[in-house]
């Protein structure tokens, strides 16, 4: 129940073989959020919640983002307040002590690992669209699918993290460049979609707005809610941002802000230009939809380069925030040293960062992850409820710390916000229960049996 202090951590980012160099601005930070968080979600997501909600899917994607928001204002009060690396993981040992601390660092990177795998295993998907476009061929199954899927391997999603993983050696002020200049290509595509939607849209689609009630819109909200994830992402970066306790919090708000504004008008405009009847099993839905109106390829061809740009990106900021977690918790002593060993002319950790690419790539190419696919939602959940617990925490234990931003109505915003998680998480099915109590049990064996020894703590007495 040791608990580090928050001196302690916020002292750790200047100086020493443990430095990461702050290079990253507003508008970078504000792009690794949105980059997170509009991926595959937003191509794929919209076609499984409309089922559930019709057109009022519109308002499940609200109540999502409304949700999403209680736990961004606890995120941004804590990282302002604590601008390290680690994000939860790191906010966890300051406020709950290090056992806590280490299970919600096992969940974060149970959640990064599947996440990142998942992602690159349909990169090959679209990949094949793509050429199938352009070229009439398509890459066989064989290399192009993971076991179980119909492949013996999937060279696309080991190619994908290999190029992620040489853009994150290269430096945080490169791979946070490159993610902005294709987020900006991705939110380029999806305007076009909602412009061109919206010269179909016809009000008679919009009827009835709730043909499944409101607890099909709770439903879809639910469904949705996964795809706001990105917020973690931003807060992994606190050790190398400039002016930490103001660019913190002002990036998280400002990207939930772009997404949900984006999320809102895409559905808005899908569920406008086509009966809401027509979304279910309809795979590739938006390019499906452009073709419809325009009558043309083109559009296929279009939204599957949106989503090879939107994949690369996601991938890649998923990456860089398992890398940041495993450093932080390997200063930490909870890992082996060579985590956290940083390049001197990239200051990025670079063996931390092969390993991370291997691990993934091993992953997307050879194990079918359907069945994992909802413990990215369980790692995610506990780690927002942990942050909004902190803020609580912290606020009694400590409230000298300087703050860069307050949470408002406290303390029932970050209550909401636990509330919230904890009924999301109750949603999940049992196998997902059961794998996750598996994942913990290992992750509590390596952690009596190196972890509590090797602690910087337990070395310093504390």
């Amino acid at each position: 129940m040791r608990c580090k202090p928050v001196s302690a951590l916020v002292d750790e980012h200047g100086g020493g073989k443990g430095h990461l160099q702050r290079s990253i601005g507003l508008f970078q930070l504000t792009m690794l959020g949105v980059g997170a968080t509009i991926g595959t979600g937003i191509f794929v997501a919209l076609t499984a919640a409309v089922p559930e909600a019709g057109p009022a899917v519109v308002i499940s994607f609200i109540i999502a983002g409304i949700t999403a928001a209680l736990t961004a204002l606890c995120y941004a009060e804590i990282a302002s307040t604590i601008p390290v690396s680690g994000s939860s993981y790191s906010y966890a040992y300051a406020t709950m002590g290090e056992l806590v601390a280490y299970i919600v660092g096992a969940c974060l990177l149970l959640e990064y690992a599947v996440s990142a795998s998942a992602i690159a295993v349909g990169w090959g998907q679209y990949l094949n669209e793509m050429f199938n476009d352009l070229f009439g061929w398509q890459m066989p199954d064989a290399i192009s699918q993971p076991p179980g899927a119909g492949g013996y391997f999937n060279l696309p999603a080991i190619v994908l993290v290999a190029m992620c993983a040489s853009l994150l050696i290269k430096g945080a002020r490169e791979s946070t460049t490159v993610n902005a200049i294709l987020v900006v290509v991705k939110l380029g595509v999806l305007a076009l979609f909602v412009v061109i939607a919206f010269t179909a849209f016809n009000t008679e689609n919009l009827e009835p707005f709730t043909p499944k009630g409101w607890l099909g819109v709770g439903a879809a909200a639910g469904t949705i809610f996964f795809s706001y994830i990105g917020i973690d992402a931003i807060s992994t970066a606190g050790e190398e941002v400039k002016n930490p306790r103001k660019t913190l919090p002002a990036g998280i708000i400002l990207s939930l802000l772009l997404v949900t504004a984006a999320y809102v008008l895409v559905a808005f405009a899908a569920v406008g230009a086509q009966q809401w009847t027509e979304f279910a099993g309809q795979d590739a839905g938006l390019a499906v939809i452009l073709r419809n109106i325009t009558g043309s390829n083109w559009p296929s061809l279009l939204l599957s380069v949106g989503a090879i740009v939107s994949i690369f990106s996601v991938t890649l900021v998923v990456m860089y925030g398992q890398t940041r977690i495993l450093f932080a918790m390997s200063r930490d002593g909870l890992l082996p040293k060579l985590f956290q060993k940083v390049d001197p002319q990239t200051m990025t950790p670079v063996t931390n960062t092969y390993i991370v690419a291997v691990f993934i790539a091993l992953l997307a190419a050879l194990v079918p992850l359907d069945v994992l696919a909802n413990l990215t939602s369980m790692g995610t959940l506990i780690a927002f409820a942990v942050v909004s617990a902190g803020v609580i925490i912290l606020r009694r234990t400590r409230p000298d710390l300087p703050r860069g931003y307050m949470v408002p109505l406290f303390p029932y915003v970050p209550i909401a916000s636990v509330l919230f998680c904890v009924y999301l998480i109750t949603q999940l099915p049992w196998n997902t229960y059961l794998l996750f109590i598996v994942w913990i049990a290992i992750a509590l064996v390596i952690y009596f049996g190196f972890s509590f020894r090797n602690s910087a703590l337990a070395k310093t007495g504390a």
